[in-house]
């Protein structure tokens, strides 16, 4: 876009599903959020799956890479950051990442446009780096939508719309809860 009365297409990279919230990470870097697909036997369409988190290397805008993948659940699988950014919590220096959802999953052998059962509903907490995604543990809100996490200090707080959760951002141990109204 440096001319932007003719942008180019410098590069592309074909990949499994999509990503609805792209976020920096660094100058070189990219961390998508969005959904996994799988493609129909017809190949005319793919069914949406669960929420597909991605690290891209951009280095190289010609060859840009897929570094890694982490995908969380089956169809029905949603989470917040997909229509509002403020749900991602990203802080390189911590390497932390924390991701609201609520999973549904599915028995295997059933079909993928079948959504899945809810099973999880809070936050999935991941260490990143430059080589990807650790999965760390995950905070339940259950019966409740995780919308929002913040850190101060070492205390990683989830919000939701029933109750504020308190966990140690070392062990993910729960510290207490606040019931709201």
């Amino acid at each position: 876009l440096s001319n932007p009365y003719y942008p180019k297409v410098l590069g592309e990279l074909k990949v499994t599903g999509y990503s609805d919230y792209m976020h920096p990470y660094g100058e070189k870097h990219i961390i998508g959020i969005g959904k996994e697909t799988i493609e129909d036997e017809s190949g005319d369409f793919a069914w949406y799956q669960g929420v597909k988190i991605s690290l891209f290397d951009i280095s190289n805008a010609t060859n840009p890479q897929e570094i890694d993948k982490y995908i969380i659940g089956d169809r029905g699988t949603e989470s917040p950051v997909l229509d509002d950014h403020k749900a991602f919590l990203f802080d390189r220096s911590k390497n932390l990442l924390v991701i609201p959802v609520s999973v549904a999953e599915r028995p295997s052998g059933v079909p993928p446009w079948t959504y899945g059962t809810l099973v999880f509903q809070g936050a999935y907490v991941f260490n990143i780096t430059l080589n990807g995604f650790v999965f760390r543990g995950r905070i339940t809100h259950s019966p409740s939508y995780v919308e929002r996490s913040l850190y101060i200090d070492n205390v990683l707080y989830t919000i939701s719309g029933k109750k504020i959760k308190m966990n140690s951002l070392e062990t993910l141990e729960e510290i207490n809860e606040i019931e709201l109204p």
